[in-house]
């Protein structure tokens, strides 16, 4: 007969290093499951991404005499041309997709926020949606002040500045340059507060130390204005210097505000 005691160790770790072999085994399983559905929803969500931009780049491509129009208003009495049979053709392609893109983006960082979301806590979740929001109304604040304050500033300098010398005509494709340049460059700067606010709810900075060196700040300001401005004309470079100052401000305030709710 058997001694039954003798065998029921071997037996029990036997049966135990089966069941962590198991658990090894389905924990690596659920991984590699977790990993394949977001890999999945990032393939969803770059779709979706493109399939938007492709139809919007289309839509617009469809209408692009109206954004022409749009964008030659700043200057109604200008004469443009092209200086190649296919200048004016390559140039609406490019306005096309750059305008699909403009309108685009708020769709694209919205899917890349809610593929993050999960990770997030409530609060995080509020103080993002806040961000995020807001950097899209201060980039279109910024698209509207070029358009109608500083496009139409620099451009009556420099046509001012030729009259009666020099006829006007401008080639379509390097005007299209200069004011997506001034939409570009505008666009970024208006997004000055919400650096601040970064800086100041990561407590990397405080408000109150943003506030002290304001000398500091107006002359990087005026340097920017003048780096970033495609045109030479000191009109465009001292409103855009004056709106990056008055941007700076707005964002102390706002970060102190911020932060004073925060610590209650």
């Amino acid at each position: 007969m058997y001694n039954r005691s003798k065998m029921r160790p071997k037996i029990d770790f036997v049966f135990s290093s089966n069941i962590r072999k198991n658990d090894i085994d389905s924990s690596n399983l659920t991984t590699e499951l977790h990993f394949n559905e977001h890999l999945d929803e990032i393939r969803q969500r770059i779709f979706h991404s493109l399939s938007i931009l492709a139809i919007l780049t289309c839509s617009v491509f469809l209408n692009v005499k109206i954004v022409v129009k749009i964008l030659e208003k700043p200057v109604p009495n200008l004469h443009f041309f092209q200086s190649s049979p296919g200048e004016y053709f390559i140039s609406t392609l490019i306005i096309s997709f750059y305008t699909g893109l403009l309108f685009s983006t708020p769709f694209v960082l919205s899917q890349i926020l809610l593929f993050f979301q999960p990770a997030l806590s409530k609060n995080e979740k509020k103080t993002v949606i806040w961000l995020f929001f807001s950097s899209i109304i201060l980039f279109f604040l910024g698209l509207v002040f070029s358009y109608f304050l500083l496009i139409p500033a620099a451009l009556n300098f420099f046509i001012n500045y030729s009259e009666e010398v020099i006829e006007p005509f401008w080639s379509f494709n390097q005007y299209f340059g200069f004011v997506s340049a001034l939409f570009f460059s505008t666009g970024l700067v208006f997004q000055v507060p919400i650096i601040q606010i970064v800086l100041s709810l990561t407590n990397i900075i405080e408000p109150s130390k943003m506030l002290n060196y304001w000398r500091l700040i107006l002359f990087f300001c005026t340097v920017i204005g003048a780096v970033i401005t495609p045109s030479a004309d000191p009109i465009t470079q001292l409103l855009l210097s004056g709106a990056l100052f008055l941007l700076y401000y707005l964002g102390c305030i706002i970060s102190m505000v911020l932060k004073k709710k925060l610590t209650l």
